[in-house]
């Protein structure tokens, strides 16, 4: 029987015994790697196969097609650089030190040299109609603002906060701690001169403090 090409991708995984987990770890390894060096359209399933150690039906078996493989590679990578832990519910934790962990992290991420590759990978054009850009944005900022939301949600159900748009405030927050750093870094200028990155990060954090902040008892 043929094996199926990339664009005959069985749309998921086939059912059947349990998948390995050793085998699905060295994909989405593979995959991740390949996938910020050159992008969707320059990997192929035969190459991610290859790097793997597997072959391209052990690849299908585990993702079903070459999108589920990319969203799942994406996440991946996002949650190693910034763990769901950081958003997950941890009332006795005060606000401020949360938010510095988390910020801490996501900016760690956006200047990643791989996540500013990926980046500029995405930045390039894509054929009309091609749901890749959707893709890689929920998969990555996407998920990690989503999380932060419901974090936004719960300390502001506490008192904590006054958010009224969580989804909104979310982005605003990551929008913050990119501040000018990651568009010099797509267009490879590099820090601006005297950049402190916790400065810019603990500033990040009051700021979202500040506008957020829950009105005086009375």
């Amino acid at each position: 029987m043929p094996k199926p090409s990339d664009s005959q991708a069985p749309q998921r995984p086939a059912p059947g015994r349990p998948k390995d987990l050793a085998k699905r770890a060295s994909i989405l390894e593979a995959a991740k790697c390949m996938f910020l060096a050159h992008g969707f359209e320059g990997v192929s399933m035969d190459q991610i196969a290859a790097r793997a150690g597997v072959s391209k039906l052990t690849v299908y078996s585990h993702f079903g097609d070459k999108e589920a493989l990319f969203v799942e590679a994406v996440e991946h990578y996002c949650d190693e650089q910034v763990p769901a832990a950081l958003f997950t519910p941890a009332p006795e934790q005060p606000l401020r030190p949360r938010l510095l962990g988390i910020a801490r992290a996501v900016h760690a991420l956006i200047a990643s040299p791989e996540a500013v590759s990926a980046f500029r990978l995405m930045c390039t054009p894509v054929p009309v109609g091609s749901q890749l850009p959707d893709m890689f944005w929920n998969a990555g900022a996407g998920h990690l603002q989503a999380g932060f939301a419901a974090l936004l949600e719960r300390r502001t159900a506490a008192g904590e906060l006054a958010v009224d748009d969580f989804a909104r405030a979310a982005g605003q927050f990551f929008a913050l701690l990119k501040g000018d750093l990651h568009p010099r870094l797509l267009m490879g200028c590099g820090a601006p001169p005297g950049y402190d990155a916790e400065a810019h990060i603990a500033a990040t954090v009051d700021m979202f403090l500040r506008a957020y902040a829950p009105p005086p008892a009375p």
